[in-house]
């Protein structure tokens, strides 16, 4: 199970980092861990990626348990960026950095991976428009919840059958 850290910063910072992270179309979370992991070595950048992604999914489990539709929704939206963007990079070296670059790759790995894809990425989709409008329910959010988990199972299987591969 992974483990999760609190960090303590200046209202004025995290605000600013929100609203980057707002115009790019990525979650904050998705923002900080790209910053985080931007200089580090692009194997292990695609395995962190991986993790956050597993770990968004644990933590929209428990904003469920809560009864935090809003929070669980975003972190399942961060879960299926970042598994995204873990195969790009894995496979091509390819960075996303914009809610619209996921879009144009997305067609690549339904091509590569099967349509399903193009369903669970549709599910991750919605979740980001859930958090900020702020108009789906629990139901949504699991069913979204249960996509984006098999996108994240099968983007990582892929990743470590072919690591090196890539």
């Amino acid at each position: 199970m992974s483990s999760t850290a609190m960090l303590a910063l200046p209202r004025n910072v995290v605000e600013r980092v929100r609203r980057e992270a707002k115009r790019l179309g990525v979650s904050l979370e998705e923002y900080v861990v790209e910053a985080l992991l931007r200089d580090i070595d692009p194997r292990d950048r695609v395995k962190e990626y991986i993790e956050a992604s597993k770990l968004l999914l644990e933590q929209a489990r428990e904003e469920l348990r809560r009864a935090n539709v809003r929070q669980a929704a975003e972190k399942v939206w961060g879960a299926c960026a970042l598994a995204v963007k873990a195969y790009a990079w894995w496979r091509e070296g390819k960075r996303l950095a914009s809610h619209g670059e996921l879009w144009e790759y997305i067609e690549k790995l339904v091509g590569e991976l099967g349509e399903w894809v193009d369903d669970a990425w549709n599910a991750g989709n919605s979740m980001y428009t859930c958090f900020y409008e702020g108009w789906c329910g629990k139901g949504h959010v699991e069913r979204a919840l249960k996509r984006v988990e098999k996108l994240v199972k099968e983007i990582e299987s892929k990743i470590r059958t072919g690591i090196g591969s890539g």
